[in-house]
């Protein structure tokens, strides 16, 4: 279902994103400058607004910001595809992304006493990279690792609700986004390690034969 809900997501958004992503092209804007305007929104959007506090505005910011994830892809297919260099840039900038909006998230909290919240937050932190890294090392074994119920766009969709909410008055919104992300991320590691060894059992089991 969550597949289903984010592909139908993604098809509705890619109407939006598409005629931006040709007048970027037009005038001349490359899907590498995108992806790094992308990052440095969500790092000020983190920073400098989430970790002070200001836990609606930094939402809002992240959120629109990282929509350019979708952007600088929809601009590299309509060049005829993202460069080997695009690629790398789009995944390590990622990774920044991610580290600034939840390490942020973790040092307000920690400037609120909130020891657990804290750990919610490291956690899905570490487990949100072990998601992408499980990925990213099966691909490069010559695998593929296309499951799983928490991917990027779901980790910040959550942490985003939540911060918004409880930046509406709902205390216990983030804690609870946190702790929710933090187990689904875990079952989504889960899940993409026990398909990688199901493929590679299979392997082996060719290659015996």
């Amino acid at each position: 279902m969550a597949k289903i809900f984010q592909v139908s997501a993604r098809a509705g958004m890619a109407r939006v994103v598409e005629p931006i992503a040709r007048a970027l092209l037009r005038v001349g804007v490359t899907p590498n400058v995108v992806t790094v305007t992308g990052t440095l929104g969500v790092l000020v959007g983190s920073i400098v607004l989430g970790a002070r506090g200001h836990l609606v505005a930094g939402a809002l910011v992240v959120a629109f910001f990282a929509l350019t994830d979708m952007l600088d892809g929809t601009m590299a297919r309509l060049r005829g595809g993202s460069s080997r260099f695009g690629a790398f840039l789009d995944s390590s900038m990622d990774r920044a992304s991610d580290g600034a909006v939840f390490g942020a998230v973790a040092y307000w909290l920690a400037t609120q006493g909130d020891h657990l919240g804290v750990a919610a937050a490291l956690t899905c932190l570490v487990a949100g990279g072990l998601v992408s890294y499980v990925k990213a090392r099966a691909e490069g074994l010559g695998m593929t690792c296309n499951v799983g119920v928490a991917e990027r766009t779901e980790r910040l969709l959550i942490v985003g609700v939540g911060a918004l909410l409880t930046g509406l008055g709902l205390d216990w919104a983030l804690i609870t986004a946190l702790w929710l992300l933090a187990a689904v991320s875990l079952f989504t590691v889960g899940q993409r390690m026990a398909h990688v060894y199901r493929q590679a059992q299979r392997a082996e089991l060719g290659v015996d034969a």
